[in-house]
């Protein structure tokens, strides 16, 4: 009798090992897989009322897609010179800082914006409202493994070093405009890409503002496993996660490093973070900001009480602030 409990016990256990080891590895599946193709967020209401009716923002659109099949859509201010509400704002918050504007409808610039994990081009059409009415085009693209982007992984920077200056150059070629001056904004996962084009050497940007962003994936990584799972495991499960990414897209975690991409820009650059910020810490901002060459002009923000998802939508005049800079920085004036 005591050996048929002692090997039914040893089942039970093999059982509920096998359990939690299947468990343990199909965790580490799903997260890996998810890093390297998030969940496409679908055209939102809010999306499609601004494509329908662009002129009630004070822009026009014109959609088209880049070589490689990237999808894009660029916002420019209107030519009738008439900014949406939410433009009209802003250059009243600029004005009030003594900035002084070109007439509405006017283009003195042209920025390239980079979207977020989880995010698409449409994201930032509020945000490219106000940017053009402070005499900038902007140009949005979705970003391999989002939106409609035919890419099916994510590279966090890594892979898409080179995407930034490629919608520049064949937006300037389709739509006949110079393309400088320019500048790059980019915010959580664009905020990495931006980095990385930035540090390019023939980088064509005079400009960058990158917002709640990092300067390493594998502390981000580990951040978010260690809420999951507790802070004694949270490493543990970002590297298994991480070999599962790897496997994925071909990039390791330990190679999406901004932070190190940071140390060699030459431009002028903003860095901004919600003191909330609950999916990226703002320690992690403070620590890209931190590896910013001491020759160049720099600047921290921090946003107080932002977390992540809120960052720009706080009662913090954060457009104002991205507006103040790239008029400085890129303007043809210059």
């Amino acid at each position: 009798m005591p050996r048929i409990i002692l090997r039914t016990l040893l089942k039970m256990l093999l059982v509920t090992l096998g359990v939690f080891v299947a468990g343990v590895a199909g965790l580490a599946l799903w997260a890996g897989s998810e890093i390297a193709s998030p969940e496409r967020r679908a055209l939102q209401d809010y999306h499609r009322e601004f494509l329908d009716n662009p002129a009630a923002h004070g822009v026009g659109l014109a959609s088209f897609a880049l070589k490689d099949g990237t999808p894009c859509v660029m916002c420019a201010p209107h030519p009738g010179g008439k900014p949406g509400a939410r433009g009209v704002k802003v250059r009243e918050q600029l004005v009030q800082r003594g900035i002084t504007l070109a007439e509405p409808g006017k283009i003195t610039g042209t920025l390239v914006l980079a979207h977020g994990r989880r995010g698409r081009k449409e994201d930032y059409l509020l945000i490219a409202e106000r940017l053009c009415a402070a005499g900038f085009r902007c140009l949005m693209p979705d970003l391999p493994a989002h939106g409609d982007h035919p890419a099916a992984h994510a590279g966090y920077g890594v892979l898409e070093t080179e995407l930034p200056a490629r919608v520049l150059t064949e937006a300037a070629e389709r739509f006949g405009f110079e393309p400088r001056p320019a500048g790059l904004l980019g915010i959580s996962m664009g905020g990495s890409v931006v980095v990385h084009s930035a540090a390019q050497a023939d980088a064509p940007w005079r400009a960058l503002v990158v917002i709640a962003s990092f300067d390493s994936f594998t502390a981000v990584v580990e951040h978010q496993t260690s809420k999951l799972f507790g802070g004694w495991s949270g490493p543990a499960w970002a590297r298994m996660a991480g070999a599962v990414y790897r496997m994925r897209s071909g990039v390791a975690l330990t190679d999406i490093q901004p932070g190190r991409k940071a140390a060699s820009l030459g431009m002028p650059a903003l860095i901004a973070h919600g003191s909330a910020d609950r999916v990226v810490p703002m320690s992690a901002g403070r620590r890209l900001f931190d590896a910013l060459p001491a020759g160049i002009e720099k600047k921290w923000i921090e946003i107080p009480g932002a977390d992540h998802d809120n960052v720009l939508i706080t009662d913090f005049p954060i457009y104002a602030e991205v507006a103040e800079w790239m008029l400085r920085h890129v303007s043809a004036a210059e």
